[in-house]
C-alpha cells in the first residue's frame, strides 16, 4: 500500500449511503486526537492481496526483522464488505492497543492490530478516543 494523492474527505464523501455516516463519525474522532498530524489515504493490495483505501491517522518509520522498512499509519479506518475496520499499529509491553481496549470499546472483534465493527454506534467513541491518544503517544514521530 502506499500513500494517495486524494483528499480523504473526498473519499469519504464518496463512500455508499449505508456506510459514509459511521465512517464519518468514527474519522472525526480520529482526526481530532491526530489533529496537528499527518491524515492521508492509503491505497493499494492490503493484507490478503484486496484492494483497500485506508484513512491513515498520524505515521511513523518502521524497521522490520527482515530488514524491510517504510512509513505506515498509527491508526487506519477501512469500510470493507461486511463491517469497519480499525487498524491499530501500536503496542505496550503486555500486547497490542486493538486487544487491550477491545472489550471496553464495545461491540467488536479484535485480533491484534484489528478491530472490526459493523457500525459507529457499536463504538464507545470516549474509549476510542482514549486507545487513540495512547497510540499517538506510544508512537515515535517519523
Amino acid at each position: 500500500m502506499q500513500k494517495s494523492d486524494a483528499d480523504p474527505d473526498e473519499f469519504l464523501a464518496s463512500l455508499p449511503d449505508d456506510v459514509r455516516g459511521d465512517m464519518i463519525t468514527i474519522d472525526e474522532a480520529l482526526a481530532a486526537v491526530f489533529a496537528g498530524d499527518e491524515r492521508v489515504l492509503w491505497e493499494g493490495k492490503f493484507w490478503g492481496g484486496t484492494q483497500q483505501y485506508i484513512v491513515g491517522y498520524g505515521s511513523y518509520h518502521y524497521r522490520g526483522r527482515s530488514g524491510a522498512e517504510g512509513d505506515w499509519f498509527v491508526i487506519g479506518l477501512a469500510a470493507q464488505k461486511n463491517y469497519l475496520s480499525l487498524y491499530v499499529n501500536a503496542a505496550e509491553e503486555d500486547g497490542s492497543l486493538g486487544e487491550r481496549y477491545a472489550s471496553r470499546l464495545g461491540k467488536v472483534k479484535a485480533k491484534r492490530a484489528n478491530i472490526q465493527f459493523k457500525r459507529a454506534d457499536d463504538i464507545d467513541l470516549d474509549v476510542l478516543r482514549e486507545m487513540a491518544s495512547r497510540a499517538r503517544a506510544l508512537t515515535p514521530a517519523p
